[in-house]
């Protein structure tokens, strides 16, 4: 079982993960907290500070959209800023943040005092009631989970004891709620968008060991889509995407609770369900308008309301749960390629606002959420998203340390009680600069030049695992202090066992550029440089012509200076003897201009 380092030991130290965090975190601390509390002070019957009477709404400054009073997921973006902001405490020791975060919870505490001394709620509790009859009531549940998950994660990574305090007056409510309704109409407790529930309440007992988790858990595990995936049928064709995904990580959280093997293959099979059965775009989305499309149908479904980002962020979370369970790096594999074409690019790099769905047809543009009139879903797990990125890049085991996302960073690691630091940076050189590369490569330079540098209080042996993508055009260059090395490889890991004490490893990967088709629709076809899809600039799919085995034969990069994040353009290019020539960028790049990401083969089409 792979372990992430402990929370705080791993930092992103820069490139675009550190920028994108940056844009984040200023976010974060842009929004006002009356503001994020405002329907928890209404629930509550506290008078917001200066708002008895608000004469001028509009210079108020309150939260509309789905926050606004008048929405029945009102208060859901609280939870999500909360675990954000925890995570950004832990992993940058951001003492600003954290402060911030720490008088949000004591605001909780009054209006969970001022509740009775259990609900804390921004919804009235009495939605819970209407989940037992016909009256409709929008995802109750799915609103509570975002508030009882940003007060375990403000205790968890920013060590706030009193989050925790009102997260177990919370769960007394839930307890009680729970014992009632299954006298009555059991079938409640599934309602509501309550996916999320099963693994707040195994994180609550791993972390109190109180039995009333235990009775909560019990009371979330009958689900039907558990049922569904223990008899290895398809429980996800045309389901809502969004509300399955959060039901793996109960399940998979289960598992390392207990070890039953009741879990493991209901997490796994949901997985192979998910992806393995059912195929999904080249930014891994498989689902369109927030459902799960047929297997292999993706083709049929090609739209501008294409890979909700909630979907992006949970599947990603359940891809970090089975690879620590197997170290298997299909999974880090994904998850590198969602972070590119998910994390990244359906974040707008200067504002930090999510596109709820990326859009796929062809001419699609993206539709940025705005800063406080909005707060989707999607909202709420891009805060959090932009924090996720310490916990996926370093693993430890019993012996060894694995580099499993190649993202600027810095760790610092236990193997066998003794201190390991771990840097590892881009070098950003032109390939034929360092003596370990080809020097007919050409002067091209490349994010996937990597140092590594690896320091220990004293010598320590382990062995360094460092995961091969998939899409490495050829094998990896290796030098280790200097001198070239001839990379052992097995279960797509380069394998370094030594004992380490001060080093420094340079590691050349060089991406492939290749196409991924559509099952369905075998003439259209994605352009991608090893994780990173590539989008058209054109209104409308204009065809591609030439040997798409060899996409080289029709692309010519296209490298300029800029002063950004890196000095130049990277994985731009421009199309050569078409019938109309236009340019391709990284998806994630993508902003404001038309694009297209599937083009029709042509040597297919004719």
């Amino acid at each position: 079982m792979l372990k992430a380092p402990k929370t705080g030991s791993c930092r992103v130290t820069g490139g675009i993960f550190r920028d994108r965090m940056n844009v984040n975190r200023s976010y974060l601390m842009e929004l006002k907290s009356l503001s994020l509390l405002q329907n928890f002070y209404l629930e509550a019957g506290l008078i917001m500070p200066g708002l008895q009477v608000i004469s001028e709404p509009e210079k108020a400054g309150l939260h509309w959209g789905w926050e606004s009073p008048a929405c029945q997921l009102r208060g859901h973006f609280l939870g999500h800023w909360m675990s954000a902001a925890a995570m950004l405490s832990a992993s940058d020791g951001d003492v600003e943040i954290r402060a911030k975060l720490s008088d949000i919870v004591d605001e909780l505490e009054r209006c969970q005092q001022r509740n009775g001394g259990k609900w804390v709620g921004s919804i009235p509790e009495k939605y819970f009631t209407f989940m037992a009859g016909e009256d409709y009531i929008w995802s109750p549940q799915y609103t509570m989970h975002k508030t009882l998950m940003g007060l375990v994660d403000a205790y968890r990574y920013a060590g706030i004891e009193k989050a925790l305090t009102i997260a177990d007056n919370l769960a007394d409510w839930y307890l009680e709620w729970t014992r009632s309704i299954k006298k009555t109409t059991p079938f409640a407790v599934f309602k509501g968008e309550q996916g999320g529930m099963l693994e707040e309440w195994c994180i609550l007992f791993g972390l109190t060991g109180d039995p009333k988790y235990k009775e909560l858990m019990d009371a979330y595990t009958e689900n039907g889509l558990y049922h569904q995936l223990e008899q290895d049928k398809d429980p996800l064709t045309d389901d809502h995407a969004n509300a399955s995904i959060p039901l793996s990580h109960g399940a998979a959280a289960m598992y390392e609770l207990y070890g039953d093997d009741r879990w493991k293959v209901i997490s796994e099979r949901f997985w192979e369900w998910a992806v393995d059965k059912r195929g999904m775009y080249a930014t891994t989305g498989a689902n369109s308008g927030e459902f799960w499309v047929p297997p292999h149908r993706q083709g049929s479904y090609l739209s501008d309301v294409d890979q909700e980002f909630c979907t992006v962020y949970n599947m990603v979370r359940l891809a970090d749960f089975l690879y620590r369970r197997t170290g298997d790096t299909k999974y880090a594999d994904y998850i590198e390629r969602a972070l590119y074409n998910g994390f990244l690019a359906q974040q707008n790099m200067h504002s930090g606002m999510p596109a709820y769905y990326l859009p796929l047809k062809s001419g699609s543009r993206k539709k940025w959420g705005s800063k406080r009139h909005d707060f989707w879903c999607c909202h709420g797990t891009m805060v959090q998203a932009q924090t996720l990125y310490p916990r996926l890049i370093w693993y430890t085991d019993e012996n060894s340390v694995t580099l499993a996302q190649y993202i600027p960073s810095e760790a610092e690691v236990e193997i066998g009680g003794k201190k390991v630091r771990l840097r590892q940076a881009t070098e950003l050189k032109n390939l034929n600069n360092q003596v370990f590369f080809d020097e007919n490569e050409g002067g091209e330079k490349t994010r996937w030049s990597i140092k590594i540098e690896i320091s220990c209080d004293e010598p320590t042996e382990f062995a360094l695992k460092l995961r091969v993508p998939k899409w490495i055009k050829d094998g990896p260059v290796l030098a280790i202090d200097g001198e070239n090395i001839a990379p052992k490889i097995a279960d797509n890991y380069i394998i370094i066992s030594r004992l380490w004490e001060n080093s420094t490893i340079q590691l050349l990967l060089q991406p492939r550029l290749y196409t991924e088709n559509l099952a369905d629709m075998p003439e259209m076809t994605a352009l991608l440089e090893g994780p990173i899809v590539l989008a058209g600039l054109t209104e409308n799919d204009i065809g591609l012509v030439g040997d798409m085995a060899e996409p080289e034969s029709f692309l010519q990069h296209r490298t300029t200076h800029e002063y950004s994040t890196y000095v130049w353009k990277q994985s731009n290019y421009v199309t050569r003897r078409q019938p109309v020539n236009i340019e391709f960028k990284p998806l994630y790049e993508i902003k404001d201009e038309v694009y297209t990401v599937y083009f029709t083969d042509k040597n297919k089409s004719n």
